[in-house]
């Protein structure tokens, strides 16, 4: 009999143990896992003083009763694990007005990139999960319910769950911040999107410029997805990529170029990349959903005006664009948007994204930088090889003109290809040869147009997300400008921006900040205001179309 007794009481402390480890755990950096934190949750001492309460007055809780207590525990459970987990991964909270929308594409990408055994196994994972976690909460709740049936028992939880709540004004640094509080914030966000308090958003810089330091040649500005401060921070990325680097270096070098390279802040981690680009593009902070959904309501200069009102041909290539873009073709007013559709790609897919960097770019080569004569061009490239999940990894085609071709790459390479699929326990080698790849375009693309004039502005969008970029990683990413021009990497270096492909810390501003440095740095120091015509005979003073796509 006493022995029983003492069963009882170290199964309830057991499962106010496990209650209390479900509202309080944390992620466990670089993994998907969770660890135990030490620390209380309010929650279940709010709870369990509640129970105790009633159960004085009006007896214990039904068998009923628990099971949907059990069920809306499992919410918060499910809510902890969501909120710790995306804070590790993306660097930010859930906004799930904003997030739920792109929730179908990132399941999708995990379907298109998993063998159907693995599919069906994470399924059956999942479930199994599911079911595990409601009975142990269930049992947790039934071995308390039990508790409270009983004079002493009922007593000595009301008084422990009465002390952690007071506990709690006293010294909150025991606690984690509320589950419950995620909820409070979700609906505020909610609010905030869907009523009259949208994001404001500041005045963007003066855009106009005369172009003079880069007049005549064709500009791109590149960005490489998910390339991030993490490939020179993290010692096994930088080793990794050493050798690629000095390839690079070489080839910018041997094609007469030269480069100047620096660290910005993007306003996104992990994801989102459309937030980086508009704030470049823009000029302006876009950090949120809600911010990008006003901008592209409002009527502003971006990059694309002020080189189409140089006489610049504005052309968006977008590998990655599989859906409607109305509201971002209607906002920059490009000349062209080459998509997925009219890239007209035929070789190995690559995943969800399908379509390799290099063969975007000899693509596009194909269609428009071998006219004999023609405008220069202002091209926007926001890349897609190098995304999560980062495999498979498409290799580098030394013969540009046969990624044109049905048989892009031989037999073998095919198969090799095919056979890559993504560790998710551990995306940091293949983001390392994600990255590898990018650069390995680049150098071959610099080789290739050796005599071309050119300005490439490669930057990357967001750091990778968590686990690849190491713990507590920073927000900032490379940006390289490649140059035959001294003068306007001169000025580029006066404006904080270092010689060669290693940038140096502190980084130069924001995002959005890079914009105006750019923009000085491409005109002539003097009437910067002035409207020329182009090098390539553009039209003085000429607006774009904002609605005309070219498509």
């Amino acid at each position: 009999m006493h022995a029983a007794k003492w069963i009882r009481w170290v199964a309830l402390a057991v499962a106010i143990a496990l209650l209390n480890f479900g509202l309080t755990f944390e992620s466990l950096w670089p993994t998907l896992w969770i660890r135990p934190r030490w620390a209380l949750s309010i929650e279940l001492g709010a709870l369990a003083l509640g129970l105790a309460l009633a159960a004085e007055r009006f007896g214990p809780p039904s068998r009923r009763a628990l099971a949907w207590l059990s069920g809306a525990f499992v919410a918060l459970v499910l809510t902890r694990y969501a909120e710790v987990t995306a804070r590790e991964l993306y660097g930010r909270p859930i906004n799930l007005y904003y997030d739920a929308p792109h929730l179908p594409r990132v399941a999708a990408m995990f379907i298109e990139g998993a063998p159907l055994w693995v599919l069906v196994a994470a399924g059956a994972a999942a479930v199994l999960g599911l079911f595990v976690l409601y009975a142990l909460v269930r049992w947790s709740w039934g071995r308390l319910g039990g508790a409270l049936a009983e004079r002493r028992p009922r007593r000595l939880v009301a008084a422990v769950a009465a002390g952690v709540c007071a506990a709690y004004a006293l010294a909150p640094g025991w606690f984690t911040p509320p589950v419950t509080g995620n909820y409070a914030r979700q609906a505020a966000l909610l609010a905030h999107a869907l009523g009259s308090g949208k994001s404001p958003l500041g005045a963007s810089p003066p855009l106009v410029s005369d172009l003079a330091r880069v007049a005549g040649a064709d500009v791109f500005v590149i960005f490489v997805e998910s390339y991030g401060a993490a490939t020179y921070d993290r010692p096994e990325h930088a080793v990794r990529l050493a050798a690629r680097r000095a390839a690079l270096a070489a080839a910018i070098a041997a094609s007469g170029r030269g480069v100047v390279s620096a660290f910005v802040e993007s306003p996104t981690f992990g994801g989102a990349s459309w937030l980086a680009h508009a704030s470049l593009m823009a000029g302006v902070e876009v950090r949120q959903g809600d911010t990008y959904n006003l901008l592209v309501t409002e009527r502003r200069e971006t990059l694309v005006q002020a080189f189409a009102r140089r006489g610049y041909r504005t052309v968006a290539l977008m590998p990655g664009l599989r859906q409607d873009w109305r509201e971002g073709a209607a906002f920059y007013g490009f000349d062209a948007v080459y998509d997925a559709a009219r890239l007209d790609y035929r070789g190995p897919e690559f995943g969800w994204w399908r379509i390799p960097d290099q063969y975007a770019l000899a693509k596009f080569d194909r269609l428009e930088s071998v006219a004999a004569r023609r405008r220069p061009l202002f091209v926007f490239f926001p890349t897609i090889s190098s995304h999560a999940p980062f495999r498979p990894t498409p290799p580098y085609q030394p013969d540009w003109g046969r990624l044109l071709s049905d048989r892009p790459y031989d037999p073998d390479v095919e198969r090799a290809v095919r056979a890559q699929r993504a560790d998710w326990t551990n995306l940091a080698p293949a983001y390392a040869d994600a990255v590898d790849y990018a650069l390995a375009w680049l150098a071959g693309y610099l080789r290739e147009r050796a005599g071309t004039d050119f300005v490439l502005i490669v930057i990357g969008d967001h750091q990778p997300p968590g686990g690849v970029g190491g713990e507590n990683p920073s927000w900032e990413v490379p940006v390289h400008v490649i140059a035959s021009r001294p003068a306007l990497l001169e000025v580029l270096t006066a404006s904080g921006f270092r010689p060669g492909l290693e940038p140096r810390r502190p980084a130069i501003g924001r995002m959005h900040e890079l914009t105006p440095i750019l923009i000085r740095a491409f005109g002539s120091s003097a009437q910067p205001g002035v409207d020329v015509a182009g090098a390539a005979g553009g039209v003085q003073g000429a607006k774009p179309n904002p609605h005309h796509f070219g498509l």
